[in-house]
């Protein structure tokens, strides 16, 4: 028997002060797992992949202490197993 894989995928709002934005941005970038998707002067969404959902929570739990940042907070999750394509 194998062991099914599992994907977690959520979004987040990161909220910034403005003056901190692009360095949020870079620190944002070398993070494994997480997208930036839209931005403006001080809200950033991300998209954050891992197989577990701890995994998510502790990388929200470290953005949430960086300089500049306000908060950041998941507004959407969902986990997916694999998917057999065609018939």
């Amino acid at each position: 028997m194998t062991a099914e894989a599992t994907i977690h995928i959520s979004s987040a709002v990161v909220s910034v002060l403005p003056d901190q934005r692009d360095n949020v941005l870079r620190m944002l970038a070398a993070l494994p797992g997480v997208e930036t998707h839209q931005r403006d002067a001080s809200k950033i969404v991300i998209v954050m992949e891992a197989a577990e959902c701890g995994i998510m929570g502790g990388r929200l739990a470290e953005i949430a202490t960086w300089p500049g940042v306000l908060s950041a907070n998941m507004v959407f999750e969902q986990a997916d197993g694999p998917v057999e394509i065609g018939d």
